[in-house]
């Protein structure tokens, strides 16, 4: 089992920043990657960005490219995945989740909601104009 627990989401002002912070716990080491998903009212969830276990591969969807940036921090029971998130605007409105697969992560999987086996309860990010 894997443990998910986000942090970091609230209100902030189009432009400005937040980072969001996933704490994972449990059998951590068997998962091959961590994943930050969103979903908006009325909308499907979407994959936002990636990292290998390893950090040796990230992926971020397209709208994000240079604003947003998914990393980790290995401590000795537990990992934390950031996701740094700047010159947000209202379209990044969504419940944030994050999430931990552990099956093979490639190139054409690592977008793919149901490659994630692990999720958590997720975070509100509201962006105003």
């Amino acid at each position: 089992q894997v443990q998910l627990v986000e942090s970091g989401g609230g209100l902030v002002q189009a432009g400005g920043s937040l980072r969001l912070s996933c704490v994972a716990s449990g059998r951590t080491f068997r998962s091959s990657a961590v994943g930050w998903f969103r979903q908006a009212p009325g909308k499907e969830r979407e994959f936002v960005a990636a990292i290998r276990w390893s950090g040796s591969t990230i992926w971020y969807r397209d709208s994000v490219k240079g604003r947003f940036t998914i990393s980790r921090d290995n401590a000795k029971n537990t990992v934390t995945v950031y996701l740094q998130m700047n010159s947000l605007n209202p379209d990044d409105t969504a419940v944030y989740y994050c999430a931990a697969g552990l099956g093979p992560v490639n190139t054409n999987t690592y977008y793919l909601a149901t490659n994630y086996d692990y999720w958590g309860q997720g975070t509100q990010v509201t962006v105003s104009s």
